[in-house]
């Protein structure tokens, strides 16, 4: 606000990337929360929330929970340490399923990826809020036919903006067995089976620890809010994945989703990358490490506040 990158009410004035410290990425103020999330009263009415109430909140919390490691962020953590990374905390107890989502889970892809080859599938997940309209869906649909591999891809109810997905001419009989739609998967699940090659993900945070979690490259899409800010560590800091950019009128296009399936699947440095960020990631939770060390002084300190 002070330099007028953005008005006192959050909207963005200047094409202008900020950073908020040296050890941070830029971030384009036009993917800030409150400014893509609709009309301009809707947008008043989130950053009243985001930087009033949110940030009042913070700062009268002794300490903020993250589902995080200090490895993956250390420029944020380092520039905001009432933050206590946790993570990565995953979805799961202790029969390994899957809670507190939206819609159930079609647990038939589980067996479907068991007949499929050893990193082959693409696992296309979009989260719970995604929409595309009818021309963006059937281009990715049509990109999935030209890549010629077997691909798992979560379509859920409503993707389209509307309960009905509407599939390209003779688009189920051209796939046959070679692709799976489920309304809702076992994401991590999922991602953590053999088969899976990579993750073409809108980046929601979720998703990200998850698929970070389990060593698989991503293809990046996002579509709102921190998404875009999780794409720039997945693909520029990490190193982890690839970005699919839009075309002059909006839309990913078939050639670029392929051409981008193809750029990851044959690009050995991203896999290893993943391979050693899910190294790290998932060691922060042992005993005395980052994570686990966090997690156990919030545990005394709750413990002494009680006392």
């Amino acid at each position: 606000m002070d330099d007028e990158v953005i008005s006192k009410n959050g909207v963005p004035l200047k094409d202008q990337m900020v950073q908020l410290s040296p050890t941070m990425p830029l971030m384009d103020p036009a993917n800030f929360v409150w400014a893509c999330v609709g009309d301009s009263v809707t947008n008043q009415i989130m950053f009243d929330i985001v930087i009033l109430d949110a940030k009042e909140a913070a700062e009268a919390a002794d300490h903020i929970i993250c589902n995080s490691s200090i490895e993956l962020e250390l420029g944020a953590f380092t520039l905001f340490p009432k933050m206590l990374p946790i993570g990565p905390l995953l979805a799961t107890n202790r029969f390994t399923r899957q809670v507190g989502h939206f819609w159930n889970e079609d647990t038939t892809c589980l067996t479907w990826l068991d007949k499929q080859l050893p990193g082959s599938v693409i696992y296309v997940a979009f989260g719970s809020f995604t929409i595309f309209d009818q021309l963006q869906f059937e281009e990715l649909a049509l990109a999935l036919e030209d890549t010629k591999k077997p691909f798992l891809w979560v379509v859920r109810p409503g993707i389209s903006g509307s309960m009905d997905c509407h599939y390209p001419s003779g688009y189920m009989e051209r796939i046959g067995s070679r692709g799976k739609m489920v309304g809702w998967a076992p994401q991590q699940e999922v991602l953590n089976h053999p088969s899976v090659a990579c993750f073409m993900s809108h980046c929601g945070w979720n998703s990200t620890m998850e698929g970070v979690s389990n060593g698989v490259p991503f293809l990046c899409w996002p579509y709102f809010a921190d998404q875009f800010f999780n794409k720039i560590y997945i693909c520029d800091i990490w190193k982890t994945g690839v970005g699919l950019n839009k075309d002059e009128t909006g839309i990913v296009t078939r050639g670029e989703i392929k051409s981008k399936v193809e750029q990851l699947l044959s690009n050995n440095i991203v896999k290893e990358n993943a391979l050693n960020v899910q190294e790290t990631v998932m060691g922060c939770m042992l005993e005395g490490n980052s994570s686990n060390k966090n997690l156990n002084n919030f545990i005394d300190w709750v413990r002494e506040r009680d006392g």
